[in-house]
């Protein structure tokens, strides 16, 4: 049964529609529509309008002419050659280069320099011993005795200064006049003030091979050996050895600096001992 309002099917017989409740006696009366399979005025046979003789040529539809066995479809008489012997399309001409008055011809394919066979090759000149020759490492000069002297005055005014305020705020701090300075442990203090001195001739030395004091007078300490290149520093140990060679030198009344200022190489005792020398900086 089909619902005339929402036309639900529905194979149980009731005076109502299962899905929306529509009563079916307000539907209108009509008649069953009658649906035959056959009426009487179609052709006999299935497919009696449609004639094989009238389709295009197709070959499963037509007799084959000839070889019954032969194949319904064949290829063409010449096959095509394989990819691997066929030719490239030939390329077009390359157009020529235009040549414009007051306009520098250039080669559409240029080509790197070491192609060119017509480049003259220029020899190499060999160096020259001139200006821009590199110089040779040349030892620098002797520092002269009155530069020596000078950085030497300012390194003892500069460490003596240093030495005077560390025994006057320890003189302040141990609240005792600067007259009974004696009254201190002198051992302590003197191996802080050697300790103090020391570091800064070393430290300085080792460094750049310079204490302020040379930097001041222009002076330089280097390594003694003639074979060391004249950028060669000092090293930390041979600072140390001279800076203790300071002691030796000054003790026996300051004999030990006297080869500085009279001797062929101007290297005092300390220097000897250190294996270094004084040079122009």
């Amino acid at each position: 049964m089909k619902c005339p309002k929402c036309q639900y099917f529905s194979f149980d017989s009731g005076d109502r529609c299962r899905n929306c409740g529509y009563d079916f006696s307000l539907a209108l009366d009509l008649p069953p529509a009658d649906l035959p399979i056959q009426d009487g005025t179609e052709p006999l046979g299935p497919f009696s309008d449609f004639s094989l003789s009238h389709t295009p040529n197709l070959p499963l539809f037509t007799s084959a002419q000839g070889d019954p066995d032969a194949p319904l479809v064949t290829p063409g008489a010449t096959p095509r050659a394989p990819l691997a012997v066929r030719r490239t399309a030939p390329a077009p001409p390359r157009p020529k280069p235009r040549r414009e008055t007051g306009r520098i011809d250039r080669d559409p394919e240029p080509r790197l320099a070491l192609d060119t066979a017509d480049m003259p090759i220029v020899p190499e000149a060999a160096p020259t011993a001139g200006a821009d020759a590199p110089a040779a490492d040349v030892r620098p000069a002797l520092a002269p005795a009155g530069a020596r002297l000078l950085g030497a005055a300012i390194d003892c005014l500069l460490v003596g200064s240093i030495d005077f305020v560390v025994v006057y705020f320890t003189l302040k701090i141990c609240d005792v006049a600067f007259t009974q300075v004696l009254t201190l442990p002198l051992a302590p203090l003197l191996s802080f003030l050697v300790l103090l001195d020391g570091g800064y001739l070393s430290t300085f030395v080792a460094a750049n091979g310079q204490t302020i004091g040379k930097m001041a007078a222009g002076t330089r300490v280097i390594p003694a050996d003639p074979a060391a290149p004249a950028s060669e520093r000092v090293t930390f140990g041979q600072a140390v050895v001279r800076a203790a060679g300071y002691l030796v030198s000054a003790l026996p009344l300051g004999l030990g600096f006297l080869p500085a200022f009279f001797g062929q190489d101007r290297r005092a005792l300390h220097d000897r001992l250190a294996d270094t020398r004084v040079v122009k900086a």
